[in-house]
């Protein structure tokens, strides 16, 4: 018996399933003592391998994302700000806009929360194995210029097509000229009706002439992100201020 347990361990290894190894023995113990199975047992065996290796591909997801802090839905002070609909928000979480191809922007000014909301999205689409990554406007146009010079802006606006949910943050932060304004809309043009997209912008709509300095391009921007989109516009304090008024705890 000694040398099947022996063999048996050995081939668990050869597997590279090193989770049913560390807790072969505690389940034999319990499924002995309990009356189980041979199917129940290997079931309560493979269950442990399952879950480290879910939640090893759920980090590896949250990591491939980008995202700048790990900052969650429940993490979100909604007293603070009473005028977002939290019960949206959560719906926001159960992923049904990805399902449904549609967008989501985020207005408002600095500090209201439009970045922790985005990201908060963000990371509970990844938890759930939805190819997902964020990034900053002003990187994202940086990397399609340096694409571009280099003969690959096509291979660089697939790499950005191909998530299912794209986080754009900070859109109006910095102006952008024209011939990046254009490299933008081929990539909302690539996403359009195929792929959803978050973004976060401190402007209104109307100032977005302005950001691309070019009303025509704006206006197509515009017109495709709009189409299947929900437009959350946060009117309400800074959380950097609130955490700066803070009393000091002694």
């Amino acid at each position: 018996m000694n040398s099947s347990y022996q063999q048996l361990l050995k081939n668990l290894e050869y597997l590279k399933l090193q989770q049913m190894i560390l807790h072969l023995s505690d389940t034999i113990d319990f499924s002995t003592k309990n009356e189980l199975s041979f199917v129940d047992t290997l079931l309560k065996l493979t269950n442990h391998e399952i879950d480290v290796r879910e939640k090893t591909m759920i980090n590896s997801m949250v990591k491939l994302g980008a995202f700048p802090h790990r900052k969650e839905i429940s993490e979100f002070d909604f007293e603070f700000q009473p005028g977002i609909n939290k019960q949206q928000i959560l719906d926001f979480t159960t992923l049904r806009f990805i399902e449904d191809k549609q967008n989501i922007i985020f207005m408002g000014s600095s500090g209201v929360g439009k970045t922790h909301l985005a990201t908060s999205i963000g990371i509970a689409a990844s938890k759930k194995r939805t190819s997902t990554y964020f990034i900053k406007c002003n990187d994202l146009i940086l990397n399609l210029k340096r694409a571009k010079l280099e003969n690959r802006l096509e291979t660089r606006l697939k790499h950005y097509g191909k998530y299912k949910l794209l986080i754009i943050d900070e859109i109006g932060y910095l102006p952008i000229d024209k011939e990046d304004a254009k490299l933008f809309f081929q990539l909302i043009d690539l996403r359009y009706e195929k792929k959803s997209t978050i973004l976060t912008t401190n402007i209104s709509f109307k100032e977005w002439d302005e950001v691309f300095q070019d009303s025509k391009l704006a206006n197509a921007i515009l017109d495709r992100v709009l189409h299947h989109a929900e437009v959350i516009n946060i009117i309400g304090p800074s959380y950097r201020i609130k955490n700066h008024l803070k009393p000091d705890d002694e």
